[in-house]
């Protein structure tokens, strides 16, 4: 009597005050773009259906009712006709003013089919239908590039460009009063709503095309060997600019992009013969009187150091061999007594020319997760009398790919290392909100003298060496084989990390680029036996293309700034802005099309109906990718894209014919 009568409307302005709340209204997520603006990553709307059954009035409800569960029995298909009518009746019956009508997520084309519903078509504020908007990531590429696209989840946890990039491909979002009621919540418009600030788009470095040759020559080489994981990235010598990284890591079904181990902690590993290229930079600035042509006895080809035996892989060893060929040859012993020779007495020499090409240091890549290089000290507590002659060969330090990698960049930029990037702009629609390009991280890591010795050396690896499987008579290739003997349990077990790391053409260096194959199986387990030819067939399709680039040129064409725009097809709303914008006439009468075509009609534009029906397969040609899968993702087609390009060239089903919901569309874009 007290609470009800007494104290009533103090209980009751309580309750109204944690019924209302605030609510955040989510912005759209931004675009992940290619070198070349192709849609990696996009965010397409689907929507769930909520009702609130008491908004309409009595003779409206009760004339659409029957109808209205009918036509949602038969769109779900999952419940009976009574079932919807019972829920909806009860429903407002007891005032509840929010009901989730079904969890399953409807696409836009849905959305629109909808509102044309007996009661729904009331809309909103008279009709009670609510439309909770869901929107889902999509990669029109599938799994390419997949573990460097990367993903984010609800924690705000994940990896790649969608979790480094988080801040501003996420966008700002809005906030709309709720109100709590029996079932759920229900949104209060009462003018105090925030809009959502869309996120911005990240336009990266990627090529589609050389992304998608590297991942297919590193998937056929792990499946013949069954090695565990393999990486590679490929780079722009001269601007840093990452063109392509693949990562495939082994599972039950095959290989999948399951971590990103050119960057992180989990391929970082001791880098094998791969690390003799910083091991004899070092000894040349050291020594600089050393020549290519001084000779080192390697012996039968076991050496004793302390109480270890180091050996060679040739049985019976290399006995003489040049500097030159020490290298060329990848011979552990020749590295080993030209480092006790030269740095035997001066060790912490050694690792501080390693310190100087910047080995102990990561590289401020602009991907979340990179490893931190592991590189010993004379004055660690595991510091032995081997860890010199270990340490040249590529044993007892760790780096990642990427850091190895920027080293050998470094050789073939005239001794500039540069930190390298995977993204190059942030950017709202055309406007660029934040640009970026590489930082230089050291002018010159060593002298000229040492760099010409260094790149004799590894043009003279893959022309007489271990990797002169992959000697092109096209083009020159400079780069060094690795392969490092894994340890498991504390020891060095017969299992081992193949690798190639190099630049092409030697001659004049337009791209760097490295390739790891962990634990692969079989008698070929060397660098230059299975992470050289994968070195070879990306180097061959990016040289291709690169020739493709310099044909000669045409004269130059003056633009005529008379002709029209290149629009073909598209949103109504989205092209009459565009050409208001450009103050360009066109010709629509009382079109009520949402997608048209265009044709050019004298110093104008005419608009045609391009209507997309239910069932039918829509006609795309024309379209931008966005606005393709937008269209074809609402009429439940799976979308498959080949070719690079900006609109859609072909489909490959008619536009007309009748939906198979069990067959997939390709679009082909130019």
């Amino acid at each position: 009597m007290y609470i009800q009568f007494l104290d009533g409307e103090k209980w009751k302005s309580i309750s109204k005050e944690r019924r209302i709340y605030y609510k955040p209204v989510f912005a759209t997520r931004g675009n992940i773009l290619s070198d070349n603006e192709s849609i990696l990553a996009t965010s397409l709307p689907f929507y769930r259906v909520a009702f609130d059954p008491t908004v309409a009035k009595a003779e409206v409800f009760n004339s659409g009712v029957d109808s209205l569960a009918m036509l949602l029995s038969r769109f779900y298909g999952d419940k009976s006709e009574e079932y919807y009518r019972r829920k909806i009746k009860n429903a407002r019956h007891s005032g509840r003013r929010y009901i989730r009508l079904n969890s399953r997520q409807i696409n836009y084309q849905d959305k629109k089919l909808m509102t044309r519903w007996p009661i729904f078509r009331e809309g909103k504020n008279r009709g009670g239908v609510i439309f909770e908007k869901v929107e889902k990531r999509f990669k029109p590429f599938g799994i390419l590039a997949e573990r460097t696209i990367g993903f984010i989840n609800e924690d705000k946890n994940g990896a790649g460009l969608e979790y480094s990039f988080n801040g501003d491909l996420a966008g700002t979002d809005g906030e709309a009063l709720f109100e709590r009621i029996a079932g759920g919540s229900k949104p209060i418009y009462d003018g105090t709503e925030v809009k959502p600030q869309h996120g911005y788009d990240i336009k990266t470095t990627i090529d589609i095309n050389l992304q998608d040759v590297a991942e297919n020559a590193l998937y056929k080489v792990l499946d013949k060997t069954g090695a565990e994981y393999g990486c590679v990235i490929l780079m722009e010598v001269k601007t840093g600019e990452i063109k392509a990284m693949a990562n495939l890591g082994k599972t039950k079904g095959g290989y999948i992009e399951d971590y990103n181990y050119a960057v992180g902690n989990q391929g970082r590993t001791e880098p094998g013969s791969t690390f003799k290229l910083a091991s004899m930079m070092a000894l040349f600035e050291h020594a600089p009187e050393v020549k290519l042509t001084d000779t080192v006895d390697t012996g039968d080809g076991r050496y004793r150091i302390k109480n270890t035996i180091m050996s060679d892989s040739k049985i019976g060893g290399y006995g003489v061999l040049t500097v030159k060929e020490v290298f060329e040859k990848s011979s552990n012993i020749g590295v080993a007594k030209l480092m006790e020779q030269h740095f035997g007495n001066e060790q912490q020499a050694y690792v501080n020319y390693l310190n100087q090409f910047g080995l102990n240091s990561t590289l401020g890549f602009q991907m979340e997760g990179e490893a931190r290089p592991y590189m010993k000290s004379p004055q660690d507590k595991n510091w032995y009398g081997t860890t010199l002659t270990s340490m040249a060969i590529g044993y007892e330090t760790k780096l990642s790919p990427l850091q190895t990698l920027a080293l050998y960049n470094a050789v073939a930029n005239n001794g500039v290392k540069i930190q390298p990037i995977i993204v190059k702009e942030i950017r709202k629609a055309d406007d660029v909100i934040q640009s970026f390009s590489t930082r230089v991280l050291n002018e010159k890591v060593c002298s000229d003298a040492t760099l010409k010795k260094l790149r004799e050396m590894l043009e003279g690896v893959v022309e007489h060496g271990t990797a002169k499987n992959i000697r092109s008579t096209d083009y020159k290739i400079a780069g060094k084989t690795g392969t490092a003997r894994k340890v498991k349990d504390g020891r060095y077990v017969r299992e081992y990390s193949a690798s190639f790391a190099g630049y092409f053409p030697a001659d004049n260096p337009k791209y760097s680029c490295i390739v790891i194959i962990d634990s692969p199986k079989g008698v070929n387990v060397y660098g230059g036996d299975v992470a050289a030819p994968v070195f070879k067939e990306l180097a061959d399709k990016a040289y291709a293309r690169d020739l493709a680039m310099h044909k000669p040129m045409q004269a130059r064409v003056v633009p005529d700034k008379e002709s029209m725009p290149v629009l073909q097809a598209g949103s109504l709303d989205d092209l009459k802005m565009i050409c208001n914008t450009i103050g360009l006439s066109t010709h629509t009468g009382n079109m009520d099309e949402e997608w048209v075509r265009v044709s050019p009609k004298r110093r104008s534009l005419e608009f045609k109906p391009n209507p997309v029906l239910q069932n039918k397969v829509p006609d795309v040609e024309g379209m931008t990718l966005r606005d393709a899968l937008f269209i074809l993702g609402n009429q439940h087609l799976e979308v498959k894209v080949q070719g690079v390009g900006k609109r859609v060239k072909k489909q490959s089903m008619a536009p007309g014919t009748d939906i198979d919901k069990d067959k997939t569309i390709t679009i082909i874009l130019s």
